[in-house]
């Protein structure tokens, strides 16, 4: 189900708020898509008259945007909460909210509610569009637990704040149909639901007639776009689509389930002169035996197809990955699969984790579970490996001359300029901030751990 956003609510609030010069943080776990509805509640936040702060102390509103993907985030989250009673007895008129995918496992989320009765608002990632109307509940004095699995729709219209710069996320769709038996993501997220490409589309255009230059387009498995619309608009027709929306220079996109990665899509990012050559493609594991545990739903042998077909049609992609170490059953020659499989690829890059049960998955009531030390030894080998893979992939950088848009400088060390190729690759050179935002063409000269440094073309070396 699609919806507008009705702003009535936000107007009201506006309206009760206008004297209170009420200030926010918002602290941001997990991912991308995170990312994305904490720009989207700043937005509301920004809406009803309120001014952000990255300071606890000065804020009126704290808000945790959770994830519930990794055991850590978890872990980190209590932590600050718990930190947050002091603040909470020195200013009593101080709201402490809690939200994200966390905050849509009902037993969790019950289960903070009644352990930090000092927390006045938790809500679920399908209530983002409540949101004024839950805050004028919680500035009238009741505390709000609003975690919904039954009303889950898209709201297009919505507020943002998005962070100055070049780049931008755009989300193309939610929720995921996948089950991989280790994700709690289908629980959280809600099944597939696809955005119109009308909307999208205008998302994009006016984001470009705000100066972005650079959009990512988010999705849990990007390639099955469309799958549930009836207007037969695939995952590449969309990529072109945005690909001609003036003043765009470069499309980027996560995630891509390997089962799902098709010629057409392969095609498109060959051809399409703005789609960056950077494919993340998570294979979690090498292993066939763990890979249907996982309920993945591909062999180790197509996905090495998969990579094959993208060095043959895009000879400068960079591929990066997703890998799950201690997964319930491995045993060490599923694990040097996994091992040669990172050997054969050559990653630019791979993020690791160890496993984590998460409750409510399939895998957390598996047999065989690895012990945390295992685990641990697991880890580290595989994460030596790929920083061989990843100095190796570097060096074959040196002398090579490309486009970086530029994202940052270093407020210490060398005090360099910072940013990325089109292929995802991070390039430090000497330069100062009035260069972010703006494209310059960098000489690589030497390598770091896990980028690369350089000069801009022109510069004397």
């Amino acid at each position: 189900m699609h919806q507008e956003f009705d702003r009535i609510s936000l107007d009201m609030l506006r309206s009760e708020l206008a004297d209170r010069n009420m200030r926010y943080t918002i602290e941001t776990y997990g991912c991308q898509m995170n990312v994305r509805d904490s720009e989207i509640i700043a937005g509301m936040l920004d809406a009803v008259g309120m001014k952000s702060t990255e300071d606890r102390s000065e804020a009126d509103l704290i808000l945790f945007n959770t994830c519930c993907v990794r055991d850590h985030a978890e872990k980190r989250l209590l932590g600050n909460i718990g930190a947050l009673r002091p603040l909470k007895e020195a200013k009593p008129g101080l709201v402490i909210g809690v939200c994200g995918c966390m905050m849509q496992q009902k037993e969790v989320a019950e289960k903070l509610y009644r352990r930090f009765p000092f927390v006045d608002i938790i809500f679920g990632t399908h209530m983002l569009d409540r949101l004024p109307d839950m805050l004028k509940t919680v500035f009238s004095g009741e505390r709000v637990l609003a975690v919904s699995a039954d009303d889950i729709h898209i709201t297009e219209g919505l507020p943002s704040h998005r962070p100055g710069g070049s780049s931008a996320f755009v989300n193309i769709m939610y929720g995921c149909n996948n089950y991989c038996t280790y994700c709690i993501v289908p629980y959280v997220r809600g099944p597939e639901r696809s955005r119109t490409p009308a909307s999208i589309l205008d998302e994009i255009r006016s984001l470009a007639a705000s100066g972005y230059s650079e959009i990512t387009l988010l999705g849990q498995n990007v390639n099955s776009y469309g799958l549930d619309r009836k207007d037969d608009t695939t995952f590449p027709e969309l990529l072109k689509q945005v690909s001609e929306v003036d003043g765009i220079r470069r499309i980027r996109f996560m995630t891509s389930h390997p089962k799902d990665l098709s010629d057409e899509l392969i095609r498109a990012i060959a051809t399409l002169p703005n789609i960056c050559h950077h494919v993340h493609l998570p294979v979690q594991s090498g292993s066939n035996s763990i890979l249907r545990r996982m309920n993945r739903k591909y062999t180790r042998e197509q996905y090495l197809a998969i990579v094959k077909k993208l060095h043959e049609a895009i000879p400068d992609v960079e591929l990066t990955t997703d890998i799950i170490v201690g997964f319930p059953g491995e045993t060490e020659e599923d694990f040097l699969e996994t091992m040669s499989l990172v050997a054969d690829v050559g990653y630019a890059a791979a993020f690791t984790f160890k496993y984590s049960p998460r409750q409510g998955t399939s895998a957390a009531k598996m047999s065989e579970q690895i012990s945390e030390k295992e685990k641990q030894d697991r880890l580290q080998r595989l994460n030596a490996l790929q920083l061989e893979m990843t100095q190796k992939n570097n060096e074959k950088y040196i002398g090579v001359s490309g486009e970086v848009l530029v994202e940052g400088c270093e407020e210490k060390g060398e005090g360099l300029a910072f940013g990325k190729f089109s292929n995802f690759k991070m390039v430090y050179f000497p330069g100062t901030p009035d260069l972010i935002g703006t494209y310059q063409r960098v000489v690589v000269e030497r390598t770091r751990r896990n980028s690369l440094v350089g000069r801009m073309e022109g510069e004397d070396k």
